[in-house]
């Protein structure tokens, strides 16, 4: 890793920063490119988001932010362009600074899960799907499912306000191709969870595996357990799986080239 007054600086900003995992990560993929660059952690109050963020415009080696929770809707009110997919979930969770100062913004949480499945040889495109999930990242996952060509979208979500909010706005994008799932995956062909369920012993199964077949794919948002119980349940009946970690290396990617200027939105 480079460190000298030519490095650039890529915040990830959050609150509490202490358990993110990404400034190193990025930060070596910035090495990896042969880019002198670091990911530097900031915790940030909610109260302060909007003043921190103007202070880094006003920072010439400051080439972009990576924002994180609790600041992802907050920061989008900061922008200056913001992609379509992150006002349809309502949060940014990445900014690129032009060399105008603007604040250009997207949310790739999708993009991340999806291609971290996509990485390991499966296309949603004419596939039937059952998503878990669409508070925060899941929003943005559901979006993509969509957005990449899926015959039909399931959703299923405990706060059913949330959910049928999600399914009207995603109607009026895809008409007919969008409605109410359950922890029932008979007859779909991809299953994703984007809640924390599994994350501690004793959680319920996100979606039951005594109802799952080889043929389908299953994938997971969470990094810790490695395997959750549903994905090791879905390995044991044959079906091919993408661990949280598939996401969270896809989503590094993605979240480096739209920094460094790559895959912007049109202005």
């Amino acid at each position: 890793m480079q460190l000298s007054g030519e490095t650039t600086l890529y915040p990830i900003v959050g609150h509490p920063i202490a358990q993110v995992r990404s400034p190193r990560f990025l930060t070596e993929i910035f090495d990896r490119r042969g880019i002198n660059a670091i990911v530097p952690p900031v915790n940030v109050r909610p109260e302060n988001i909007h003043s921190t963020l103007d202070a880094f415009r006003k920072m010439e080696n400051v080439g972009g932010i990576v924002v994180t929770l609790p600041h992802k809707i907050d920061a989008l009110q900061s922008c200056d362009v913001v992609s379509e997919r992150a006002k349809f979930v309502g949060s940014v969770n990445v900014i690129h600074k032009d060399a105008d100062g603007r604040y250009i913004a997207d949310n790739v949480d999708g993009l991340g899960y999806m291609d971290g499945v996509k990485a390991l040889g499966f296309d949603v495109a004419d596939k039937r799907a059952l998503l878990v999930g669409v508070g925060g990242a899941g929003s943005a996952v559901a979006y993509e499912i969509l957005a990449r060509g899926a015959a039909h979208l399931k959703i299923a979500e405990i706060d059913t306000a949330r959910r049928d909010a999600t399914i009207a706005a995603l109607d009026a994008r895809y008409p007919g191709k969008v409605g109410i799932g359950s922890d029932d995956p008979t007859g779909v062909d991809f299953i994703a969870n984007v809640t924390p369920c599994g994350m501690r012993e004793g959680d319920p199964f996100p979606a039951d595996p005594t109802k799952m077949n080889a043929d389908q794919f299953v994938a997971d948002s969470i990094t810790k357990p490695a395997v959750t119980p549903m994905l090791q349940a879905a390995r044991n009946l044959g079906c091919r799986t993408m661990a949280g970690a598939g996401m969270f290396d896809a989503e590094a990617e993605r979240l480096v080239d739209f920094l460094l200027g790559e895959g912007l939105p049109a202005q």
